[in-house]
């Protein structure tokens, strides 16, 4: 027995090795935030401390939910969870640090916003919101000190401890949730889909954002209780019609008659000065397929992971310290390029008509090659046409093996040329072997897929890297 506790504690030490802990950030009732360093990326993070044994069955039950939603979730505006070290005696919750704390605390400073910043946090905080319905998730507690703010002061959407996932054909009743910010039907001990309480707790926090007060209070609960139930609220003469509109049309009494998200979406209000990584949202090509970023597996690569070793793990999804580096150096690569999508028009442009799109997801179960995919709307042989053309410009050599389906050979250039795979120790000048096939996919669109089937993984990465800046 003492050999196993013994054994537990030095594991829990090694999994910790990655981070440098700092000052305590706060306290709750389930345990305490630190904040940390990672290592490797320099990222900071914050670290919950849970201790298992001291934490009432409730509590726990409300951490692990948390935790198994957050997995699930990874969205510019929504906290990142980057992993859970569970021990015996603790749970440590490796998550996003937001340096700016609480919107609540922002407000009560600042008072009542302007219109325009106002509705930037808005405008946040319905893509985070609509992103967790997407994902079957409902938050149940939106206010606004779960909406907490990073460096730049954009908003993050924060604890989940009283989130629930949601399911065809079932309804929730559990009422939860800060009173001020709750649905009529969830304080009446109704049925709920769920949505639609998030949605008026969204027009609650934008009604604060705008006058710097509640539009439902009282100093007790049955007074309060009794105002929401009623929807009147005060509306201030400095309000735009524009602004009052919307707000009447999400606190509407009844939920059948509640906007939805999509209807804010096409609001007059929420469109003026609208982020185009807002207003065009990346659609959801397939599931169990995920970005990669080869710069960053790169950067492991130097840092002295194996490629190999990655990539596995990439595929099989699996939470150490190669996957988790990985996400933290997309994670601080990730608002950049959010920025960028802001000020370059011409690839707002691509990404409207939604002409080209990237994923990439494993070969197949068990295997160790890598798929790389396109989605186009072009036809088939304009597709094809310009892969060649690519292809050709790249120096890779095809051979026609079926209807829309070739088979490829790739050699790096040797390093005097522009591409060059020669700074990297432990890389091999051996050609790449993959195969490339065109496919209907939804609609109009068409998906190619670039398949690895021998080679260094790294070559293949290299020229689906080439390949997705010349076509993208």
């Amino acid at each position: 027995m003492d050999g196993d506790a013994n054994n537990g504690r030095e594991s829990a030490r090694n999994r910790l090795l990655p981070y440098k802990f700092g000052k305590t950030l706060g306290f709750g009732l389930s345990g305490k935030v630190k904040l940390a360093v990672h290592n490797l990326t320099g990222l900071k993070v914050a670290i919950k401390i849970l201790n298992v044994r001291s934490i009432a069955k409730v509590e726990a039950e409300k951490v692990r939910r948390e935790i198994n939603i957050m997995k699930q979730l990874c969205h510019p505006h929504v906290v990142r969870l980057f992993e859970v070290i569970d021990t015996p005696s603790y749970v440590f919750v490796v998550m996003e640090y937001m340096s700016s704390g609480e919107l609540f605390y922002y407000l009560t400073e600042k008072g009542k916003l302007h219109e325009d910043e106002a509705r930037r946090f808005f405008q946040q905080i319905i893509s985070g919101v609509e992103y967790c319905h997407q994902h079957l998730v409902v938050h149940r507690d939106l206010k606004p000190e779960n909406l907490l703010l990073d460096s730049e002061h954009n908003i993050k959407i924060a604890d989940f401890s009283l989130g629930n996932t949601m399911h065809d054909g079932h309804f929730l009743k559990t009422c939860c949730g800060s009173p001020n910010y709750a649905a009529p039907e969830l304080i009446c001990g109704k049925l709920y889909a769920g949505p639609e309480v998030d949605v008026w707790s969204c027009g609650v926090i934008l009604y604060t954002l705008l006058c710097g007060r509640l539009p439902f209070d009282d100093d007790n609960f049955a007074g309060l209780y009794a105002r929401i139930k009623s929807g009147v609220y005060p509306i201030p003469n400095h309000l735009s019609e524009s602004a009052r509109d919307l707000i009447s049309r999400i606190l509407v009494v009844d939920p059948m008659q509640r906007v939805t998200i999509p209807e804010i979406r096409r609001h007059p209000w929420f469109q003026k000065h609208l982020p185009l990584y807002i207003a065009i949202p990346s659609p959801r090509v397939f599931r169990r397929t995920e970005m990669i970023d080869v710069d960053a597996v790169k950067d492991m690569v130097q840092m002295g992971f194996d490629v190999h070793e990655v990539i596995r793990s990439l595929q099989n999804h699996l939470q150490n310290e190669a996957t988790v580096t990985y996400a933290m150096l997309l994670h601080s690569r990730y608002p950049a390029h959010v920025s960028r999508q802001d000020e370059n028009p011409e690839t707002l442009a691509c990404m409207e008509q939604d002409h080209v799109q990237t994923y990439t997801q494993s070969a197949s179960p068990g295997q160790n090659n890598w798929t790389l995919g396109f989605k186009s709307q072009a036809s088939p042989r304009e597709t094809m046409l310009d892969v060649l053309t690519v292809f050709h410009g790249l120096n890779v050599k095809w051979k026609r093996i079926g209807h829309y389906n070739m088979k490829c050979l790739w050699s790096p250039p040797p390093p005097r040329c522009s591409v060059s795979t020669a700074e990297i120790p432990g890389r091999s000048s051996d050609a790449v072997k993959f195969e490339i096939q065109l496919y209907k996919a939804s609609g109009e669109f068409y998906v190619l897929d670039l398949q690895q089937l021998s080679g260094p993984p790294f070559l293949f990465l290299d020229i689906c890297a080439a390949f997705r800046a010349l076509v993208v």
